[in-house]
């Protein structure tokens, strides 16, 4: 017989798969379509009869993703909907994992192969949750006439909905984490800042993305003209455009998008906002917005190489052209170029006997730290001064796939902390066999214990001591799980006063 359960808006059946329960397509606010299209999200309506629930929703529009693996099913701008995976929904008070997929704040969806989320439930006694939020330009555009940070607005109804509805699935709302990869842990980092977010959740687990993407007034404004001339109605606001079709949305996104990348800049982001975003994410943390949240972050080593799809970029890179790359990207990161030429000095000598010190190499690791290793410790850094549980984690597993040239890149961790090493192409992405079990498993546990308990350290690993800028301790992530006080510290610190 089919699990249903009674939450605020009606009865729902789900489907017993193995030894756990899930609930598929649950709406969790109104369809943000129509006169909705560019406002918050409404409550969703309520429904008599019981709702069957076993099916994944469309996900939210979106251009194709370049990465294998990553199919999001039939799209729908009717997309704000969860799943709920529990061992069982009998009131039985457990930890809550959340779940906010990344991509750019322009793919992704909580359906996944990659984010199913039995293998946790049940190793881990837990709740957990995976959402769908707006994206790009139906969730991030700021637009006369739309409210912004539409899809951290979202976000925040999925977390409120948890919170009125999770105990009828065996979840405890007060035990409730939020966790997310890539613009997935950037959203996590900005919850960290939003005051409407405040109280929802005590944990949060931002991997391979925190707190420094958002845009200036400045920026989102720049990003939405170049929107409304690629539609060819530059003077519109969001009500002349409420009528369009997606798929011309979409085609205009996909030429912003085009644009923003060859200045390695995102085009969608969540936006400084009076309203729901007063100060910088990072700022607000420095000044104790998340006080009383645990922070569990971290980044993979060899990030940029994902993007890169594994071609290090030596044999045809010289040196001049490294110094204009690493230019580019510091004037992306808002850092002045003039820096350009101490970085790459700092990483040679660095790596000197020990890695790869050509060109190509030297642009993955300088981009790799610029874009998610050091905000992920700066954030740690704003975080620790007001909550003591604080961790670090680097994840240097290497990538089986083309011919071991991806290292440890971006997006790796999730088949081995999700137990979904099995997903379609997850093996020759992520590799297979005893080592890779075990430290699926031993990720898992700790992701599940700082779930439960707000510190990951479990049995399984060395003692992971707490994050702290005079002994910086990370665990590192691999085949050997050890625990190193500042791992690439000389790289980390020529960009002390820099990001």
């Amino acid at each position: 017989m089919n699990p249903v359960v009674e939450i605020e808006s009606g009865r729902i059946e789900g489907e017993q798969r193995g030894a756990h329960e899930r609930f598929l397509g649950i709406p969790y606010a109104a369809p943000p379509v129509g006169a909705r299209r560019w406002r918050a999200p409404e409550p969703a309506a309520k429904w008599s009869g019981t709702r069957a629930c076993v099916a994944f929703s469309g996900s939210a529009p979106q251009t194709p993703s370049a990465l294998p693996g990553m199919a999001v099913g039939a799209q729908d701008e009717d997309c704000l909907y969860l799943n709920v995976y529990t061992p069982r929904a009998d009131r039985g008070k457990r930890p809550v994992f959340f779940w906010i997929h990344g991509g750019g704040f322009t793919t992704g969806s909580g359906s996944q192969a990659l984010y199913d989320g039995g293998a946790l439930a049940e190793r881990g006694d837990v709740v957990v949750v995976t959402i769908n939020y707006r994206l790009g330009a139906l969730g991030y555009l700021t637009l006369p006439g739309a409210t912004p940070n539409l899809g951290q607005l979202d976000q925040i109804a999925a977390l409120r909905w948890a919170r009125a509805n999770v105990a009828a699935f065996g979840g405890d709302p007060d035990q409730l984490t939020i966790a997310g990869e890539s613009a997935g842990g950037m959203a996590v980092a900005t919850l960290l800042g939003m005051p409407a977010a405040r109280g929802l959740f005590r944990g949060a687990i931002p991997q391979s993305g925190a707190a420094h993407n958002v845009h200036s007034h400045e920026s989102a404004a720049r990003v939405a003209a170049t929107f409304l001339d690629a539609l060819g109605q530059p003077a519109a606001d969001a009500a002349a455009l409420r009528e369009l079709p997606v798929a011309k949305l979409l085609e205009a996104q996909g030429r912003v998008l085009a644009e923003r990348r060859a200045l390695g800049l995102l085009a969608f982001a969540p936006v400084v906002d009076p309203a729901s975003l007063p100060v910088r994410p990072l700022e607000a943390v420095r000044n104790g917005s998340a006080a009383g949240v645990a922070l569990l972050v971290g980044s993979n080593r060899d990030e940029v190489k994902l993007f890169r799809l594994g071609v290090a970029e030596s044999a045809g890179l010289g040196e001049d052209a490294l110094r204009k790359r690493v230019r580019t990207g510091l004037a992306a990161s808002r850092v002045d170029e003039s820096h350009a030429e101490k970085l790459i000095d700092a990483y040679k000598s660095a790596r000197s006997g020990r890695a790869a010190t050509e060109p190509g190499e030297l642009l993955d690791a300088i981009d790799s730290d610029r874009t998610f290793r050091i905000p992920a410790i700066r954030l740690a850094e704003a975080q620790t001064r007001h909550d003591p549980r604080t961790f670090m984690y680097l994840f240097t597993w290497p990538s089986p796939a083309r011919r071991g040239t991806l290292g440890s890149c971006h997006a790796l961790e999730l088949p081995f902390m999700f137990g979904t090493l099995g997903a379609p192409t997850m093996d020759r992405f992520a590799g297979k066999g005893p080592e890779a079990d075990e430290l699926s498993a031993r990720m898992m546990d700790a992701w599940l214990a700082f779930t439960r308990t707000g510190r990951p350290g479990h049995a399984e690993l060395p003692d992971w001591s707490v994050y702290r800028e005079h002994q910086r301790a990370t665990l590192v992530f691999d085949r050997r799980c050890e625990l190193v006080d500042g791992p690439l510290d000389a790289e980390r610190a020529a960009w002390d006063g820099l990001i």
